[in-house]
């Protein structure tokens, strides 16, 4: 960059917040950070939003709470909440700014499709899921693309499960304890934890799909993600939804293979709804992590021409949690 520009991140706390301060600082931009306590603007004081929002060059929304939970009342309440209102406070402000960020990019998820087992899901033809997850994403989405702000471009993020952080420590922890075998999906006690959320909630029961082992799973490399950022503010015709998604997705079977030689485990335990349920009690997390078959390609970033640094699934977990 030839001059100091600014760039807003809310929600820079987290783990793929902490890496895109430090890329963008790198990259020349001036970084304020949003978050409950700041340090550079806070959500209960929508004046300091206002003026960091105002004369920025870029504005990226990472916050909300993390899904790494039990869906509990109280955390599904503060998993839509923690995501709607904060994308509709920045919304206020981009549409009060006088210089207005010429680019907004917001998190949401490649969990808004549906479950698939039969073909992929792009951002031309994929289709729209049911349930908690769907609705807190489409919600999320909604709110974003609300109004006009007729100077900013506005990219909704949808992200698979990154490489390099919570998510991927979980399964490889999963696989040095030697229960790294294939997740089957079946029958579970009926529960409300899944259940729609939002102003027209969708989903009934709980779903059970006969998988065997084959859902899919689509992934992204943190690096992947930074760089994928960067692509887009360099390309003005990427507007809207966005997968953030490798372009060779693996299945669950061949993902836990894959952890269990990365980590140097040579057996890995297989395990039924009825064994994996409790085991994520424990862990306090929910078993779609695992057993939602996500279909994901990034078919818009291709077609733009990026070239994903980490296409293939074994080299990156290598990188990632690898011992």
């Amino acid at each position: 960059m030839t001059e100091r520009v600014r760039a807003v991140v809310a929600g820079w706390n987290g783990f793929i917040g902490h890496r895109l301060v430090e890329d963008l600082t790198a990259r020349g931009y001036e970084v304020a950070r949003v978050g409950r306590t700041g340090p550079d603007a806070s959500w209960s004081d929508p004046s300091s939003l206002a003026r960091v929002v105002d004369g920025a060059d870029l504005l990226v929304n990472l916050a909300g709470k993390s899904v790494g939970c039990r869906y509990t009342d109280r955390n599904r309440d503060e998993i839509l909440r923690s995501r709607v209102e904060t994308t509709r406070q920045l919304r206020e402000a981009v549409a009060a700014a006088q210089q207005p960020p010429r680019l907004w990019l917001n998190a949401s998820t490649a969990t808004i499709y549906r479950y698939a087992m039969d073909r992929p899901q792009t951002e031309s033809d994929g289709e729209i899921g049911s349930g908690f997850s769907v609705d807190v994403a489409r919600s999320w989405e909604r709110e974003l693309f609300a109004g006009d702000l007729p100077g900013t471009r506005r990219v909704a993020l949808r992200m698979a499960i990154v490489l390099g952080g919570p998510a991927s420590d979980l399964l490889a922890r999963v696989a040095r304890l030697g229960l790294g075998g294939a997740q089957y999906d079946g029958h579970w006690f009926q529960h409300r934890r899944y259940r729609g959320i939002g102003d027209d909630p969708t989903g009934g029961p709980v779903p059970m799909h006969r998988s065997r082992g084959r859902q899919k799973f689509s992934w992204i490399h943190i690096d992947d993600v930074l760089a994928s950022l960067r692509f887009i503010e360099e390309h003005d015709e990427i507007e809207g939804p966005v997968n953030l998604s490798a372009p060779n997705p693996s299945d669950n079977r061949t993902l836990m293979a894959d952890l269990r030689h990365v980590v140097g485990m040579p057996i890995g335990l297989p395990a039924t709804r009825w064994m994996l349920e409790p085991a994520m009690w424990v862990m306090r997390n929910e078993s779609e992590l695992l057993l939602k078959s996500r279909w994901v390609l990034p078919e818009r970033l291709e077609t733009a021409g990026y070239e994903f640094r980490w296409p293939d699934l074994r080299p990156a977990l290598q990188d990632t949690v690898g011992t």
